[in-house]
């Protein structure tokens, strides 16, 4: 490795088998959207994941638009959704004219906290204005605790929508993330734990929706030998040659998530019993793909701060990123409602100033997580970073 190479946080890491799938599509000439690979990953996402149906995407963010849509989310409705995430798992509700309630982490497993939603479905049904749904993301790669999150929406009547971008091969209780709810939504971005470069999927149960959804993502084509339209639809569909990539990948999850795990355990070995360093847990409910290594580092007792260490990072030429910063913080959704964990209690802005996301690619070297580790025990032990061969 070159001394300059950059390390980065979640690159793409190709096989052989993509390779083919994509030669396949040019030989055929299925180039244009839509054809035979997207049906074979459709079909292997289903089934990998166990759920009935699914529908290829061109992101994750067009999924939850769909799946928010099918709901019948409007104009004056309201949609609770967690606060630590990426703001694609709100925009949609914005398409939609709706408004976000945002929900606070918990602690267990930095995702939707039970406690939190419990106080906002109750303030809601007390104003009269239940939400519409409730978005739920699942981050970094582990589950959200599903059953307490889903008994609460049952109570009060309303639809769950399991954002599992991050968490596609993780588990809940022996279930795959991304199927406990209505819907559950996954993406193939180019840094998620396999890719298409570009791509999303919905997957439910419900076979009759996703062939609605269908239809408005092909534009909402009525069947007609001319272009007959009687509905507003979407061109959110996947292409048949990205679909290629993810067949191939799809076939790489269980050894890309094998090799993440033990990413993960090397961090945890070399930096776990660092004061003032905490790794995100692992709930005991399932087992996370541990798609990003991520850490928290309390100022209170070690010597540096995130801040520090992501800096020292970025000046070896090593990417890494601060945890997600809160929806609730954003300029963008200034005056949309929030429930921290407990009153005067935010877990998301703790983990949003303190937290870390350390290069976790499946294609990352020993010697590359070591140049991290060094750097990262350097600063915590409180003596200033060195050149590192």
């Amino acid at each position: 490795m070159s001394l300059n190479q950059r390390i980065y946080l979640s690159p793409p890491h190709m096989g052989q088998e993509e390779q083919q799938w994509v030669q396949q599509a040019f030989a055929t000439n299925w180039i244009a959207p839509l054809g035979p690979n997207v049906d074979v990953f459709e079909k292997e996402i289903a089934g990998y994941v166990g759920a009935d149906g699914a529908l290829a995407l061109s992101s994750g963010t067009a999924a939850i638009h769909l799946a928010l849509r099918l709901l019948g989310v409007g104009a004056g409705d309201t949609v609770f959704c967690s606060s630590l995430t990426f703001v694609a798992s709100v925009n949609p509700v914005v398409y939609q004219g709706a408004e976000p309630v945002f929900i606070d982490s918990e602690p267990e497993s930095w995702n939707m906290s039970p406690q939190a939603l419990e106080r906002a479905l109750s303030a809601a049904k007390r104003a009269g204005k239940l939400p519409k749904a409730v978005v739920v993301v699942n981050l970094y790669g582990q589950s959200a605790d599903m059953d307490p999150l889903l008994d609460l929406c049952d109570q009060y009547g309303v639809p769950v929508i399991e954002d599992a971008a991050e968490s596609l091969g993780a588990t809940y209780k022996g279930r795959a993330s991304g199927t406990l709810g209505r819907f559950g939504v996954y993406s193939f971005n180019g840094n998620k734990i396999i890719t298409t470069s570009g791509g999303g999927m919905l997957v439910s149960d419900d076979l009759e929706a996703l062939e609605k959804a269908r239809y408005w993502a092909t534009q909402a084509r009525d069947p007609a030998p001319h272009y007959e339209h009687s509905e507003v639809g979407f061109n959110y569909r996947m292409s048949n040659v990205l679909a290629g990539i993810g067949i191939g990948q799809l076939h790489m999850l269980p050894e890309r998530i094998e090799t993440r795990r033990a990413i993960f355990e090397a961090y945890a070995e070399a930096l776990g019993s660092m004061e003032g360093v905490e790794f995100m847990p692992e709930a005991s409910f399932g087992q996370a793909t541990r798609w990003l290594t991520t850490l928290t580092v309390d100022p209170q007792v070690a010597v540096t701060t995130s801040g520090d260490i992501i800096r020292a990072l970025a000046e070896a030429n090593i990417e890494s990123r601060p945890v997600w910063k809160p929806m609730h913080l954003q300029p963008l959704f200034q005056g949309c409602a929030y429930y921290p964990h407990q009153e005067g209690h935010s877990v998301s802005d703790r983990l949003f100033e303190q937290g870390i996301c350390l290069p976790s690619g499946s294609s990352l070297t020993e010697t590359e997580q070591a140049k991290v580790i060094e750097i990262v025990k350097t600063l915590v032990c409180g003596g200033m970073t060195h050149e590192i061969a």
